[in-house]
């Protein structure tokens, strides 16, 4: 996420999905990059939760987890991307493409 931080975006990191809920609580997110694996739960976890406090927000998975029946619940369950770490490349291609659809559905 550092990579990210040091671009034009505002980046809010936070380590477990008790923070990242809080976060989602107190900010207005135009995009979730998620983990799978977190220390309190799981990545889709926290995606469920999100989607209800703030539906609509694209989200992607940037993980470590490459195993192909795990990228394809996470789409299933409505994740808009999946990549696997340590693609710096795919993450920030996927963040332009995904922050490029919402500014457009704003404009």
């Amino acid at each position: 996420m550092l990579l990210l931080a040091e671009s034009d975006y505002l980046v809010h990191a936070a380590h477990s999905i008790e923070e990242a809920m809080q976060l989602a609580r107190i900010h207005e997110f135009d995009l979730y990059v998620l983990d799978k694996h977190l220390p309190d739960g799981t990545g889709l976890e926290l995606y469920s939760m999100l989607s209800e406090v703030t539906p609509g927000v694209p989200c992607i998975f940037y993980t470590g987890d490459t195993y192909e029946i795990h990228r394809r619940e996470a789409l299933a369950a409505g994740v808009d991307a999946y990549v696997p770490k340590p693609e710096l490349e795919a993450l920030i291609e996927a963040v332009h493409k995904l922050l490029s659809k919402r500014e457009c559905a704003a404009a």
